[in-house]
Order: structure tokens, then C-alpha cells, then sequence
């Protein structure tokens, strides 16, 4: 009797000592970002991590934690390669045991990823790779998207485009975010005509041929004509003007991009289209945290993937106190759904039925400002989510 009280007092003992790191680990919430921080899309990618932090230092009150348990990130880098962000996911959710995940920065990437986020049952919020598949024929319950979609991008350009006796060619990259945004875009042009689609490797640095079919299905017909470019990463598609496209009175006109890409926008003033993010343009109190405390710590302006970043952490810090800190998906995913967050870009919404985020979108005029070593994006108006008639194109 007296032995078995030793061994049991023995046994409470050794708990005792192990409860304070078992409580310790457990008040830990683990999060991957999985994202370009080298690759074809490594100034994207670098953009959404330093939003990302910015956004959980803002969202937290600068404690880093949510209901008493601390947020600590793991970095991973994809290198905008599909086989490896899957890889690295799985390894994230069943080695470094994350409660859950965020990124890539790659479209292709972020499709290679969703069955994996599946295959776990563990929530992957997409930030900020664009395809409509993400959220549309590929997707499954545990994929979230912060960042906006193909249509969203679609819809808000073709505010800007979509007028009677407008013939447009579509010049984008050859895989998931420039053939799904062409799809899209098709799909909202109403009045205009869609004459030509132009795809080329993501990894285009000459750009003459694509170019010349551009000009040869365009220069004969009559009325405006418009290229509309899609593109993201390296290469500089804007080059196509130098082959004087207005001798054949053909335009350009694209969507918003980073301000390093936007120094190309310089020289079309009066270029129209809509974007996703331009600091000066959103006016809220969120916004104006992220401007001030950017410029703080690098000295100049956030940018079009910063804000995607700092929304993201938004999101996630947002469903985990309406969880109280519980990180399974089964009560995240009915926190997250219908669920509104404060962003720089204003409210957003995640739609229940494909837990994409609804949101407004910029369109522009292009002013070349001497003050500033891009073409500046100048408000025209602000569109709305529920101006926006963005499809529901998953299979629930």
C-alpha cells in the first residue's frame, strides 16, 4: 500500500513538472507563412510578410498574442514552386504542428496547396495568389481568401473598359492567374468586344511577337482599341509601346501593381483601369496606422501587397477572439464565414458560400506627377462589393 502511494505521488510529481511546458506549448499559436520570398514573385511575396507582421503588431495592440496565447509566425519559401509550397505546407501542418496557414504569393502554388489544407482539416487563408479556381472549382472548406479574386480584378476593370465600340486584346501570362483573370474578364464585358487573347511564359522578356499578333488582330479595325495587360513579376509588357502603337491608334490599359512595375505606368497619363490597393487612396483609421507606421520603419509608402499582408493578419486575429483563442477549423471556419474585418482597405467580408472575401476595388486615372517615380493612380471612384457582380463558382 505505502509502495504503491510513493509511485502514485511519484507519477503526480513527474506531471507536475511536465504541465508548465505541455500549458506553455499549448498556448502557442503556431501559423506558416508559406510564400515567394525567392523566385519570380519575391517582391510580392516580401511585401505580404512585412504586411503581415505589421498587421498582427496593429491587430494585437502590439502584444502578439489573442486570448492569452501568443501568435509566433514560421517563414517557409516556396520559391514560387507548386510541388514544393505543397510539400511545404504538409510539413508545416504535421511536423511544426501549425494551427494554421497563410500565403503563397503564387497562383500555381496556392492550387498545388488546397488539397493538402483538405487532407489536414486545418484552415489555409490565401493570401494573396489571385486565380478564380482558388476559390472556384478547386476549392474545399478549409480555404479562406483575404486577397481578391480574378472576377473581383475582372469586374473592376471592366468599369473602365466596357463601353460600345471598344474592341480589346488581353495580353497575360500562360498559367492559372493570366488565363483565369482572361476568363473572367470575358465574362463581365457586356458591351465591348473581346477580339484577341495573347498568352505568354511568365518568364517573357522579349515580348515583340506576342506584340505583333496584338497589333496585326487591332490595327484594322475601326473605333477605340484597347491591349489590356495582365501580368505580374519579372519582365516588362509595357515595352510593346515602343513599337508606336499609336500610329494604328491602339491603347493600353492594366490593372494595379506594385510601385516599382508602376514606374512603366509613367508614361500613359490618362491610362484608366481599377486596382486593388494604392495607399493614398482608402481613408480609414486602419489605413492610416499602416502608412504611418511604414514610413516610420522604412521611410517611404506601403505597398499594393502590404496592405494584402496586413489584411490577412486582420482576418485571422478577428476569428481567433471571436474563438477565444480555439484554433480548429471546425470553429473557425463557422466563426470565419459571414465574418467582417476592419482592413486598410476598409471593411471586407468573407461570403459564406466560397469564403472569399468581398471588397472594394479602385478604378484609376494614371496622372504622371514629377513628384513621384510612378504613374500615379488617381481616385476616380470607388467600387463597391455589391457593384460587383462577382460569381459563385465553386461545387459546395
Amino acid at each position: 500500500m505505502q509502495r504503491r502511494t510513493w509511485v502514485a505521488l511519484a507519477a503526480l510529481a513527474a506531471s507536475a513538472l511536465a504541465l508548465p511546458a505541455a500549458y506553455g506549448q499549448a498556448r502557442e499559436i503556431k501559423i506558416a507563412h508559406i510564400y515567394s520570398r525567392t523566385g519570380p514573385l519575391e517582391a510580392y511575396g516580401k511585401q505580404t510578410q512585412t504586411g503581415l507582421m505589421m498587421g498582427f503588431d496593429y491587430a494585437t495592440g502590439g502584444t502578439m498574442t489573442v486570448n492569452g496565447r501568443k501568435i509566433v509566425l514560421i517563414e517557409k519559401d516556396d520559391q514560387g514552386k507548386p510541388d514544393l509550397g505543397k510539400s511545404l505546407l504538409a510539413t508545416a501542418y504535421a511536423d511544426d504542428k501549425v494551427d494554421l496557414a497563410i500565403g503563397p504569393t503564387s497562383s500555381g502554388v496556392a492550387l498545388a496547396m488546397l488539397p493538402v489544407a483538405e487532407e489536414y482539416k486545418k484552415i489555409l487563408l490565401v493570401e494573396p495568389a489571385v486565380a478564380d479556381s482558388i476559390t472556384g472549382d478547386k476549392w474545399n472548406k478549409y480555404i479562406f481568401r483575404t486577397g481578391r479574386n480574378s472576377s473581383q480584378d475582372a469586374a473592376s476593370n471592366a468599369v473602365a473598359l466596357d463601353k460600345p465600340g471598344v474592341s480589346i486584346a488581353t495580353l497575360a501570362q500562360d498559367y492559372a492567374f493570366g488565363r483565369d483573370f482572361v476568363a473572367a474578364f470575358k465574362q463581365q464585358i457586356k458591351q465591348a468586344k473581346i477580339v484577341h487573347e495573347e498568352y505568354l511564359p511568365m518568364n517573357t522578356t522579349d515580348f515583340t511577337a506576342g506584340a505583333q499578333r496584338l497589333i496585326d488582330k487591332l490595327k484594322d479595325i475601326p473605333g477605340r482599341k484597347v491591349i489590356f495587360i495582365n501580368w505580374a513579376g519579372a519582365g516588362n509588357p509595357f515595352k510593346i509601346a515602343d513599337l508606336d502603337l499609336k500610329r494604328y491608334g491602339i491603347e493600353i490599359a492594366t490593372g494595379g501593381n506594385i510601385l516599382p512595375a508602376m514606374a512603366a505606368y509613367k508614361q500613359f497619363p490618362g491610362m484608366e483601369g481599377s486596382t486593388y490597393y494604392y495607399f493614398a487612396i482608402p481613408k480609414n483609421p486602419v489605413n492610416e496606422a499602416l502608412v504611418a507606421s511604414h514610413y516610420k520603419q522604412f521611410k517611404s509608402p506601403p505597398d499594393f501587397f502590404t496592405a494584402g499582408g496586413f489584411s490577412a493578419a486582420m482576418a485571422v486575429v478577428t476569428a481567433l477572439k471571436k474563438t477565444n483563442g480555439d484554433t480548429s477549423a471546425d470553429k473557425l471556419i463557422p466563426a470565419m464565414e459571414g465574418m467582417s474585418f476592419d482592413t486598410p482597405k476598409g471593411k471586407m467580408t468573407f461570403r459564406k458560400e466560397d469564403h472569399q472575401a468581398m471588397q472594394s476595388m479602385y478604378h484609376f486615372k494614371i496622372k504622371a506627377d514629377p513628384a513621384f517615380a510612378w504613374g500615379v493612380p488617381e481616385l476616380v471612384r470607388e467600387i463597391k462589393p455589391d457593384e460587383m457582380k462577382i460569381p459563385i463558382r465553386n461545387k459546395r
